[in-house]
Order: C-alpha cells, then structure tokens, then sequence
C-alpha cells in the first residue's frame, strides 16, 4: 500500500480573484447572485465566518478558491433542525466540516465543566441564539459530530471530510471531560469518510485534486480513513509498514493503556515515523495515513498571501475574536516544545515553519494602508514567537523535542533575523507600534538577549507574557516544562535591561493550577515563590484535560509519564478550587 501520494500542487503566490466579491458565500442565496448553478465545496465551521487567516476555514476556502473552485461557507449552522443544510444543493466534490477555531468542547464548557457565558467566535460573543437552552447554542457540543450527522441527512451521497483542531485531536480514542468518559474516534463516530488531521492545507488540496480526477482517496498523507474489518485486512496485507494501536475496548478495559497510547502516538509524530497506525474503534477501524510535509517558507507565504478581506463576514456582526486579531500577524508555526498540557505540537508539528521576512513585511505593509488601521501591528507571533527563524542545525533528528530539559546544542536560533523584522516592519509607513504580544520562551530568551533587550525597549505590550507554569521542579517535570531557575535567571536579566534602558521591565507570569501531579502544598509553594520575586500574577488557568494531550492522559489514568507511577490528581471540582483559591488568595490577579 502506498503511504501516500504528495501533493504535487504549489501555491499559487499571485492569486486573482475571479468575483467582485470580498467574501465566500455564505448562504445559496448568495451563490445565486454570483450566477453559480453548482458549486464545489461546502465548508462548515462552529465559527462565524471571519476572512483572517488566523482562523482555519478562512485559510482552506482561500486555498480552494485558488484551485479554481467554488466554495461556500455555512457558519453556525442551526443544530435543532435541517433547515441551513437544506438551503443549499449538495456540493460536487465534497462537505468540510469543523467545530471552528476551539474544540466546541472547550470552548462551551470552562476546566470546571460550568457552562460559558461567552463566545468569542460568536456574534457579540454571544454563545446563544435566544434564552439559555442547548437547542439555542450556535456551537453544538461535539460539533463536528452533530453538523456530520446534518450534513448525512441532507446530502446522503456526498463525501464528507472532518478537519480542524477538534477533528485532528479527537482523531484516536480521547477523553471529553465534559461528559467525563473516553471516547472512541470521531470519525468513526460521526461516520464520516475522512479526518483530516494537523494543519490542513495540503491534504484538503490533494482530496479536491483526486476527487476532480475521478482518484481513489487511499493513502492521502495528513489524512485518518475509516475501515470495516474487511477493508481494514485489505489494506493491512499491502502495508509497507503498519502499527496496531491499543483498541478502544483496551483502553476502556485497562485504563493505563491510554497513558501508554498517547506516549507512543506522541512520539511516533515527533519521529516523523512513517508507518500507517491503526486503532479499533469496535465496529470500525481508524487508519492514519503518515503526516504531511511540513510547508516550505515559499508555501506559506504564499497562503498568507490570498486575498483574505481580514474582516468577519457583514451578517456575523461583531466578533470579539476577530476585533483582538485582526492587526495580528503569524510570522511562524509548530513548536518544538512539546509541553505535556498542551496541544500545539500534536496538531501543528514539532517542526517549526517561519514564513520570509519579505512576506511578512508585504503583509503588515497591506494592513498599515487600511483605511481603519490604527497605527498598532498587535502581534507579530505564533505558537511560541521566538522560535521564528529556528532551525535544526542536523536537520531534525529522532527525539524532536528541542527545549526539554534544555535547549538543545542543534538547534539554532536566528536573532538578526529577528531583529531586521522588527526594524523592517517598524519602518512602514503609518506604524508606530510593533507588539509581540504571543508567548515567548524564557530559556531562548536568555539565549538572545539583544533581541530580548529590543522587545522590552520598544516592542513589548506594556508587559512580557512569560510561561514558567509552576514553579516545583516535579510538577515542572510532568508539565515537560523548564526548572524554575529559568525564571529566576530571566527575571535577573530583564531587570538588567531594565535598568540599562531607565525603565521597569514589567513581567507577566502565566500559571496553571491543578496539573496532574499538582496538590495543594504544590500551590503553596508557587504562591511562595512567585511572591518572593516580585511576581504579581495577572492569569490563572484550571488545567482542563482537552484531547490529545499527555497531561490528560495522566489526569485520567493518574499515572506519571515518565515512570507509570501513580501520581496525585485533582479531579473533583472542590479539589481544584482549592489549588486556584490558594493563588488567588495570596496573589492578587491583578496590577503588576
């Protein structure tokens, strides 16, 4: 069996758009206007339609549209009723579907499992259509799930593809802690044909291209398929290479299998293994196709480079999100990282993507010649900032995990390039401020200090967001997280330069409470160490156990990661107010 086909499209880097139009359609009414009697894809998101290419749908039906097709957008569709689904005729290709920018989950429901008030991906961040009921949310729970099962009623023969973070972290068996219970994949669940998984533009590129060319869609890399038994030996005797995963039944009969699942998928990813995973889901199976080549530089500024208006679509009205981004410019992607809690290096890679300078710079040129621009680039960022322009000095190696327990000797970091961006974009006309508003790792930081000293002189947003997380070194290790010297360390020279520049350098310390293995003396003494120097904690954070993390896989099988030894875990509600209540009490959330 192939482990798939590259795609073999570039790109474009100049793209003409063939409508007058600024936005894709949102409604058959508006595909009408354009004169269409057809169209090629449907795209459906949990999101109101915002044109940024901070938002995954905006980035997909941009590059669609590139191909040559005809895409319309179906944002927040009613979940109660058929109704949105059937204003449209099937689509000739395929149905996308995603929960949006959030796992719905998350984004529905805070770590205590209460329900949110507020949607930032909703009109006026407004999660309800009218009084509070769940019939009345715009984003179902297990979005994907439930817009799957619309879209099979509505279009019974059309092939349908999950993408986006709650597709791609969902795709093995998972824990949803709003139900408290581990789930098998959701593409098994939803009884879609395809997931697509990590960042998704060259495996949604390739399935148009072979759907157009009448292709079979076997082996499609960044691509999950779902299997009956049968299928699943058929393609298991022409494997190349395979791996059987624990099954769902396994892990639901042997908890300790899910700690082990998540360690090897993990790791597997980070090696860039090549080999086709397999995981029964009880009546299917799911098959995971190898991942998809990372984008070159001249391919992602090229999909920056598509005509994205930057605005949300006139009938969503106000959307927070899109207000706080809508200046923000992503200069990299993937992390190197790998934080236990986190989620980033699962979906995007461990591999770092920069875009150039010069598209940077051409992009931040447009955004400063907008009429409504006022002067503030707000973010020149990404998962982790100042891992633009980082490379793999052996290019990439075995481990892929570049930043735990420390730095490590191969991978290089650029500072002049850095630094020639920030000159470059602060010298456009019409802007006066260049923030870096995302999060910045504290050991890379100490590695750079003249780009340190540069951000803290003119490019800081009134205060340095830093993650040391917890400040025990045995919570830091389950965290896979820097030793709290770093801390100390980085606070030592940004006081310096402080000093040197006749001006307080202000630190923002972002914590988390009740991590697996945290207790509540753990709580003491981070309140204790951050007070002792001089730390005023401005954000707090309950861990939340989101798919597709090691963090929570130890918070379900309260297991350490590194040993298999059973750990402390907060999971009751009281329990974890506990931990966060103690920081509250002794650090004031806010002031500096």
């Amino acid at each position: 069996m192939a482990l798939g086909r590259a795609c073999t499209h570039q790109f474009p880097l100049n793209h003409n758009p063939r409508a007058r139009f600024d936005f894709p359609p949102q409604s058959w009414e508006e595909c009408r206007k354009r004169g269409w009697r057809s169209y090629d894809v449907l795209l459906v998101t949990g999101d109101a339609y915002v044109d940024h290419p901070s938002f995954g749908v905006a980035i997909i039906a941009r590059a669609l549209e590139a191909d040559g097709l005809k895409v319309a957008i179906l944002a927040q569709p009613r979940h109660d009723r058929l109704d949105d689904f059937r204003q449209f005729p099937a689509p000739r290709l395929f149905c996308g579907i995603t929960g949006g920018n959030l796992d719905s989950i998350v984004a529905n429901y805070s770590a205590g499992g209460k329900v949110r008030d507020k949607d930032a991906y909703s009109p006026d961040g407004n999660p309800w259509r009218g009084e509070r009921d769940r019939k009345n949310r715009r984003r179902p729970d297990r979005a994907c799930l439930v817009y799957s099962h619309l879209a099979r009623a509505v279009f019974p023969t059309t092939l349908l593809v999950l993408g986006g973070i709650e597709a791609s972290l969902r795709r093995f068996v998972h824990y949803d802690y709003q139900q408290a219970i581990l789930r098998a994949s959701i593409l098994c669940d939803a009884k879609a044909d395809l997931l697509v998984y990590g960042m998704g533009e060259r495996a949604t590129r390739e399935i148009a291209s072979r759907l157009r060319e009448h292709l079979p869609l076997t082996g499609v890399v960044g691509t999950c398929e779902r299997l009956t038994e049968a299928e699943k030996e058929r393609r298991a005797e022409a494997a190349d290479g395979l791996l059987a995963l624990a099954s769902f039944a396994a892990i639901t009969a042997r908890p300790r299998l899910f700690l082990e699942t998540e360690l090897t998928i993990d790791r597997l990813a980070r090696q860039d293994d090549r080999r086709v995973l397999l995981q029964n889901q009880g009546s299917h199976w799911l098959l995971q196709n190898p991942a998809a080549a990372p984008l070159s530089t001249r391919e992602f500024d090229a999909i920056y480079a598509l005509p994205y208006t930057r605005r949300a679509h006139p009938a969503a009205g106000d959307i927070p999100a899109a207000r706080m981004i809508a200046d923000s410019v992503t200069i990299v992607r993937g992390c190197a990282g790998g934080c236990s809690f986190c989620a980033i290096t699962r979906h995007q890679g461990a591999v770092i993507q920069s875009r150039s300078r010069v598209a940077i710079v051409a992009e931040c040129a447009k955004i400063a010649g907008r009429a409504d621009f006022n002067g503030t680039i707000s973010d020149l960022g990404g998962p982790t900032a100042n891992l633009y322009a980082s490379r793999c000095a052996i290019r990439g190696c075995r481990r892929r995990d570049c930043l735990y327990p420390q730095v490590c000797k191969n991978l290089e970091t650029d500072e002049d390039e850095f630094l020639q961006l920030l000159r470059d974009v602060s010298a456009i006309s019409g802007v006066r401020h260049v923030f870096i508003s995302s999060g910045l790792r504290m050991e890379l930081l100490r590695k750079t200090p003249r780009l340190l000293r540069q951000i803290l002189d003119k490019h800081c947003p009134g205060v340095l967001k830093i993650a040391p997380e917890h400040s025990s070194e045995r919570v830091l290790r389950l965290m896979h997280k820097e030793k709290h010297e770093e801390l100390r360390q980085l606070l030592d020279l940004c006081r310096k330069i402080g000093r040197d520049l006749g001006k307080p350098a202000w630190l923002s310390p972002y914590v988390l409470s009740a991590h697996p293995g945290a207790t509540e003396e753990d709580a003491r003494i981070l309140a204790r160490d951050m007070k002792k120097l001089g730390l005023t904690v401005a954000a707090f954070q309950d861990f939340t156990p989101t798919p597709g993390t090691i963090a929570t896989a130890m918070y379900v099988t309260g297991l350490d990661r590194d040993s298999g030894q059973a750990i402390p875990v907060a999971r009751g509600a009281a329990e974890r107010m506990r931990q966060r209540k103690m920081l509250e009490a002794l650090l004031p959330k806010k002031g500096r």
